[in-house]
């Protein structure tokens, strides 16, 4: 895990420069002939990059994106009419049937697929219109990471292509090296506080959110913590009743408009006596973990790579082998 997560950059650099020509000519023709809407579909760690592509894709291009239950499909067989919209497939191996069976009925109802897939040989990256390969190559680990990470690379280049946005194409240019600094920044303090836990929440908002649920799933799997992500907005429901003195909360707050909400947030949960860990911003009262400053879309890359060392680390200390977590295996196949 540790080792492929320090791949990342080099990853990233090399997958922008190669899939540079594909996505421009993809963007163009989403540019002539605009979706109705976008569907994602995914699982594990790719649906937390689903995410973060659907809260970029309706606040810098207004278009409605829901995520797709596969279940719909594969166990109900069930098959919403797709006329006009583009799913958006999102996998490492490209071979989970559930995925595979949605995606087929999709397109068979009349979606355009794009696949961003790992495994370019795959039954997925077969079934695609557009295909984005991932690029990151062999992932021994159970625990994907660089794979993760090139997803929503892959995402911010489509998004910044199809929109024409040359700040964000020039600020996914500099990734490549501010993943190399994220990586190397300390977040030792984040294994001394949760080495003895067993529970915490993760909390993000906007293109966060999906960065808080990856976090959430790694703590899991990694380090057998029961670890919840949530909205910063949803905390302030039902959630909020079990946040006491010294309730662990693991917090990322990208410089967007919702950050000022979830610093206060923060603020006042660190008043309250629960022990925040807080990247992205500086307060009283919270353990600090240090971040990359850039765009706001490129710094959920940043934290999760960051994030990544630390869940290693917290796996050791926890006497857990984070490449190897009980009873998962690198292919889910789900029906």
């Amino acid at each position: 895990m540790y080792g492929e997560a320090a791949e990342s950059p080099a990853v990233v650099r090399a997958q922008l420069a190669a899939n540079a020509e594909r996505v421009a000519r993809l963007a163009e023709r989403l540019r002539g002939a605009p979706p109705r809407a976008v569907v994602t579909c995914a699982r594990g760690s790719s649906d937390h990059a689903a995410t973060f592509a659907r809260y970029l894709i309706e606040t810098r291009l207004g278009l409605l994106t829901a995520s797709a239950a596969p279940s719909v499909s594969s166990v109900y067989e069930v098959a919403p009419d797709m006329v006009g919209a583009v799913m958006i497939a999102i996998s490492q191996s490209g071979a989970s049937p559930d995925l595979l069976a949605a995606v087929s009925r999709a397109r068979t109802n009349g979606a355009r697929i794009i696949a961003l897939v790992n495994a370019e040989s795959s039954p997925l990256a077969q079934l695609a219109d557009d295909l984005i390969p991932l690029r990151a190559g062999a992932e021994l680990s159970v625990a994907a990471t660089k794979s993760y990470i090139a997803s929503l690379a892959a995402i911010v280049q489509l998004l910044a292509s199809w929109t024409g946005d040359a700040v964000l194409a020039a600020a996914l240019a500099e990734a490549p090296r501010q993943l190399e600094r994220a990586f190397e920044l300390d977040w030792s303090e984040a294994v001394t506080r949760l080495a003895g836990v067993n529970n915490l929440y993760v909390i993000g908002r906007g293109p966060g959110l999906g960065v808080a649920q990856e976090a959430a799933l790694k703590l899991k799997e990694t380090c057998g913590l029961h670890a919840e992500a949530l909205s910063a907005a949803e905390l302030r429901h039902g959630p909020m009743a079990l946040v006491r003195a010294h309730f662990p909360l693991l917090i990322f707050t990208q410089d967007d408009e919702t950050r000022a909400g979830v610093i206060q947030l923060a603020g006042e949960l660190a008043a309250r006596g629960a022990a925040v860990l807080l990247a992205g911003a500086a307060l009283p009262q919270t353990t600090v973990l240090p971040t990359v400053a850039t765009h706001p879309v490129i710094e959920p890359l940043l934290f999760v790579q960051s994030f990544y060392r630390m869940a290693n680390a917290l796996a050791l200390a926890r006497g857990r082998d984070p490449d190897r977590p009980p009873y998962l295996s690198k292919v889910t196949e789900t029906l």
